[in-house]
């Protein structure tokens, strides 16, 4: 590639040389076919935080005085991911006497709630249930 006489490049030069960046960059990405959506869901899934808490269920948690052990948030974590491999998207997860509503592409919590505060036994919104 040649320089010009005041020492930059001519707008052509420049286009080459970014075309043949883009067409390396782009040739290093393996999607294997799969869709931007699919990615992200695989790659939010492999996140090691797991699931985390939403400012409501975080309040609710708090309102409700409930701690969770960490055994009880291992087996919340395996029930989301059980969640996730069967294809639901808002799943009530339940743990012990606890009850979560947990957002499952998100990986997120969105409330929580303990057996006397579910006195009616009623959840809407959801398309699955797992309980650990």
């Amino acid at each position: 590639m040649k320089v010009q006489k005041n020492g930059f490049l001519s707008i052509e030069q420049l286009q080459d040389r970014y075309l043949k960046q883009s067409k390396t960059m782009t040739s290093a990405i393996n999607t294997d076919g799969k869709s931007f959506q699919e990615i992200l869901e695989t790659r939010q899934a492999l996140s090691p935080g797991g699931v985390k808490f939403s400012k409501h269920a975080a309040g609710r948690l708090a309102d409700r005085n409930i701690e969770l052990t960490n055994s009880q948030m291992e087996r919340l974590q395996e029930g989301a991911l059980k969640a996730q491999e069967k294809g639901i998207k808002e799943s009530l997860v339940l743990v012990d006497q606890l009850a979560f509503i947990v957002n499952i592409p998100n990986s997120t919590v969105v409330t929580a709630m303990n057996q006397n505060d579910a006195a009616e036994n009623i959840f809407t919104n959801i398309d699955g249930a797992v309980i650990i």
